[in-house]
């Protein structure tokens, strides 16, 4: 039973049961017969969650994430609504004193409730995006015990799948207002309850006579971002009967080194609120000097301080408190001229998108902030800066905006209006939107009010390849509208005293800060009309996003690709009958069909060929034998694969681009396409791809015209460095290589050097490797690194299959950090093969400094030493360094693979697995999810590359890390 403070989340001690085998009222339930015990019919339930989870964690459904097991879970088109509709109950403990008052909050049910608090009725009115606050102060039991009965509904039209599936099924969830993907869609299955349940927080919450609602705060900018003043507004509810004299405070810290917090404002204000009276306050702006500004991933670091407002009665102190990390930046977007594109800006600076479509993180709504961190973070580590919620998902949590605040992913959040479930699907319904407009519009302002004070929020976006009905769209325009200082003549406002006498002050606005943009195919996205002119969403060969037919729209919000996970997972979540591989049927025309299993299908493979226009990119590399061979060569292309599509669009930054957003990152069940992480949280190839293409500094080669290309999407120039590029034969000459000197690169341009002129030379071979790097002069720091595998004109990479048989010597450093049950490993792979000239090679891959973007401070973390040296294998393979985690001298392990081959160390990469006491027989045994600085990398004769891995470990698990590769596919070991 929860003991209540301040605010305690009811989040624990649940029980849940289907409303028809419960013979009790919900009076009952909460006086004289509630639940005590996880007995039929109850069950432990999952909140925040669905219905569907819980019954999945108790195990009376099968996992709808495994194989084919979702098709024995009753939809509810065949049960009927009340099938979902379930009791939910708890218990909690409040014995309150004086003026104290409780509030019992729901920050958003699906899709309604009656909700029932010691025999006491109140409901909670339909919408899937709403929050309910409701007052039970009067309605406590006198002992401090409550019981607590919650009653929920399905969506009033959870609607019916038809048999050929389809995007949203039969489009009648849009009657309501809530997610549209449960029906299903290309890249999901349907949700068999349609999301139905308490899925988010719950909690209990205590203030005095007066109470704080909803602050909202905003930041202007005067004098080129050197005077900043911080605007904030709040409503205060006075629940007493008598005159409330109130001193209402804000205060404004930022940490420094070792959580020590530096005052930077403190202000305090007398309010006199009427009983029963609810005001609106607008502080005094207040002043800072060159503040430390918030700047997307890439751009610089994301600097936060911490906002707190604290109310003070007269006679009865401390009242309420809020508090807020808050970013100090200004986001601005324009339709740009040269592109047709929209160009965002940010802090005054122009931003290029690169940037990832995102659905939500789990189809049963199991949301967590652990899950939130790695998926945020994992972004992060792609380099990214943008993530748009699309349209049939969630109105995002809280949490999911607090990591990118954190991590710098700016957020495109659009309402909940999809094209194919509001009025341009097959078939065509729902014209008008949801049923209930007035609900539809109540649910966007409560979810502005929930995320208008984070900095990562970037733009209102009203729907998903379609505007809302008109109503809505003019609403939305209207209560979205931007305050005339964050318009495009702002820079006429010259102080904050022209801002405040000319206008309201900006946080008085429901937002007033950021765009909004009526549709994601309108004003500056695709072609800017609505036209479907998103896409593609399919195989593609390497060269062609490079080319000038490819796209031809400034900003496309949509473009995907395949996304087939590594066997482990696909064993891991299918039975083996779902470990077959595609058959390869050979067509007349000479293209490839790729038929996969029936398991597979159901997870929406996307295929690696398109015929009539792309080969099979796994068939390049020959015919995959099974499932681990056809997963390997799909890393392969996988990396290739998104690495060109977003090198493509960087290449033509400003002057044919202003952004764009891969279809999609991630997938919320165990889906077969367009990722570059799967459910289980295991990366992809495609993942480091991506990573490697949007570093703010980048090398690359133009694959369409085969030139040397650097871009540079910082504010810098970057002077005094040169591009050494080196090409690598399967027998491990170097045939080619060239170093340009004197290299300056202008801020926010790409540059192109010169042409890689190998593939002309005389005899080249059919494949090879090549190699470019991108280093300052002065102290050959790498700024860029970037290793392709290439093939001639016309050719494939067949001749990689005889590769594998190489065994090319490895010499492999680690050192270990622990914090607890957290990990942090540094891996130094050295390539042994003996160097052939030239000899100025660089080798050593001494990265410069970025701003680091690790969880730790690696500094804070306990060294694991060995004394152990040269540990020789005899069968040239990892032996197990070590049984244990010892306490040693130099903290330093090494480890040596022998191999009498000389040549690329190719597509090397890096997993972590526990070992437990006890397991069972094909046990997945991952350890997920793990952050790695690279992956999937290769080395050429002579270079070392350090790889830092990190990861927590679950209690009772001894971890060791693995490294396979092309060379190495029987993989090798170290135990940690």
């Amino acid at each position: 039973m929860a003991e209540i403070r301040q605010k305690t989340l009811l989040d624990s001690g649940w029980l849940a049961a289907r409303s028809t085998d419960v013979q009790l009222t919900g009076t009952q339930l909460t006086t004289t017969h509630p639940p005590t015990s996880p007995t039929s019919p109850w069950m432990e339930a999952v909140v925040p969650g669905t219905v569907l989870a819980t019954l999945v964690e108790n195990k009376v459904v099968g996992d709808p994430f495994y194989g084919l097991e979702n098709e024995t879970i009753l939809d509810i088109a065949d049960s009927g609504r009340e099938y979902y509709t379930f009791w939910f109950f708890t218990k909690f403990h409040s014995k309150l004193s004086g003026t104290q008052h409780l509030d019992l909050n729901f920050r958003a049910i699906n899709y309604s409730a009656e909700l029932y608090l010691n025999g006491h009725k109140r409901v909670l009115p339909k919408g899937m995006f709403r929050r309910h606050s409701l007052e039970v102060t009067d309605i406590l039991n006198p002992d401090g015990s409550n019981l607590l009965a919650v009653l929920v509904h399905p969506p009033d039209h959870p609607g019916s799948i038809p048999p050929a599936g389809g995007q949203g099924g039969d489009h009648e969830i849009g009657k309501d207002v809530a997610t549209q993907y449960v029906e299903g869609w290309d890249w999901i299955a349907p949700v068999r309850d349609r999301n139905t349940g308490i899925w988010d927080e719950v909690s209990v919450s205590v203030t005095g006579p007066v109470k704080i609602i909803d602050p909202h705060l905003v930041s202007s900018f005067f004098d080129r971002y050197t005077r900043v003043y911080l605007h904030a507004t709040t409503e205060l509810e006075n629940r007493s009967s008598w005159v409330a004299e109130c001193s209402l405070n804000i205060q404004v810290t930022t940490e420094l080194e070792g959580s020590v917090c530096l005052m930077e404002h403190l202000k305090t204000q007398h309010v006199s609120i009427p009983p029963r009276a609810r005001i609106q306050y607008t502080f005094p702006q207040l002043f800072f000097y060159k503040p430390n500004l918030w700047w997307p991933n890439g751009m610089g670091k994301q600097s936060l301080y911490n906002v707190s407002i604290t109310v003070d009665v007269k006679g009865h102190g401390e009242s309420d408190s809020w508090g807020q990390l808050f970013g100090f930046r200004k986001t601005e977007s324009h339709i740009d001229s040269a592109t047709g594109g929209r160009l965002f800006k940010v802090n005054g600076q122009p931003i290029f998108i690169r940037g990832g479509n995102w659905t939500l993180s789990d189809c049963l709504l199991r949301l967590s902030k652990e899950r939130y961190k790695t998926d945020i973070k994992f972004h992060a580590d792609m380099n990214l800066n943008m993530i748009r919620c699309w349209g049939g998902g969630l109105a995002e949590r809280p949490e999911f905006y607090h990591y990118c605040d954190v991590y710098g992913l700016l957020v495109w959040q659009e309402f909940w209006i999809t094209g194919d479930v509001d009025g341009r699907g097959v078939p065509v319904s729902n014209p008008n939107g949801p049923l209930d407009h007035d609900l539809f519009m109540l649910c966007a302002r409560d979810t502005v009010k929930l995320l208008r004070n984070h900095p990562s929020l970037a733009l209102w976006v009203g729907g998903n390849e379609q505007v809302p009905p008109a109503d809505i769209n003019t609403a939305l325009k209207n209560d979205l509208k931007l305050h005339p200082f964050f318009e495009s003549q702002s820079e006429n406002i010259t102080s904050v005293e022209g801002l405040s006498t000319a206008y309201k002050d900006p946080s008085q606005y429901l937002d007033g800060t950021r765009v909004y943009i009526q549709g994601s195919m309108w004003d500056g996205f695709a072609n800017g009309k609505g036209g479907f002119t998103d896409g593609p969403y399919e195989i593609q060969n390497p060269e062609d996003p490079f080319k000038d037919n490819f796209y031809k729209y400034g900003f496309n919000p949509e473009v995907g690709s395949v996304g087939i996970p590594v066997a482990a997972t696909i064993r891991a979540t299918m039975p083996r009958e779902g470990w077959q591989i595609p058959l390869f049927k050979k067509l007349p025309n000479g293209y490839t069909e790729e038929v996969p299993n029936p398991i597979w299908q159901y997870h929406k493979y996307l295929p690696y060929s398109k015929p009539g226009k792309v080969h099979d990119q796994i068939e390049l590399y020959g015919t995959p034998k099974d499932l681990d061979d056809f997963c390997l060569k799909a890393q392969l292309v996988n990396y290739i694969q998104y690495r060109a599509l977003l090198e493509g669009w960087t290449s033509r930054m400003w002057s044919k681009y202003t952004g764009v957003l891969i279809w999609k990152t991630q997938n919320p069940w165990t889906g077969l396409r367009g990722q570059f992480y799967d459910h289980l949280l295991d990366q992809t190839a495609g993942f480091f791809g991506c990573r490697c293409a949007a570093e703010p500094i980048h090398v690359q080669l133009n694959l369409a015209t085969y030139f040397i290309e650097v871009v540079n999407t910082t504010a810098e120039e970057l002077s005094n460095v040169a591009i050494e590029a080196s090409v690598w034969d399967l027998e491990g000459a170097c045939p080619y290589y060239k170093v340009f000197y004197k290299l300056s690169l202008p801020p926010k341009k790409v540059v192109s050097i010169s042409e890689m002129k190998y593939p002309k030379s005389k005899n080249p071979k059919p494949v090879f490797f090549l190699l470019l790097k991108l280093y300052h002069v002065s102290n050959y720091s790498i700024v860029s690194r970037n290793f392709y595998w290439l093939h001639v004109s016309g050719g494939d990479y067949k001749l990689l299959e005889t590769y594998r048989n190489k065994r090319i010597p490895l010499k492999i450093t680690s050192k270990t950090f622990i914090k607890g049950s957290s990990y942090e490993v540094e891996m130094k792979v050295l390539n042994k093969s003996k160097k052939p000239d030239p000899k100025t090679l660089i080798d050593k891959n001494n990265f410069a400094v970025r701003n680091d973007d690790s969880d730790f401070d690696m500094t804070s973390l306990e060294p694991i030493p060995d004394t152990r040296t040269d540990l020789k294998q005899p069968t040239g393979l990892f032996r197990r360094l070590y049984r244990q985690l010892s306490r040693e001298s130099d903290g330093l392990r090494v480890a040596e693979i022998n191999g009498s081959d000389g040549g690329v160390a190719f597509f090397l990469n890096f997993s972590v697995h526990g070992e437990k006491m006890e397991h069972e027989e094909g046990e997945d045994s991952r350890i997920l999810p793990v952050h790695y600085s690279d992956n999937y990398f290769s080395l050429v004769p002579g270079e070392e590359m350090s790889i830092k891995i990190s990861f927590k470990v679950p209690p009772g698990v001894s971890p060791r890390v693995t490294l396979r590769g092309w060379n190495y596919h029987h993989g090798v070991h170290t135990v940690l």
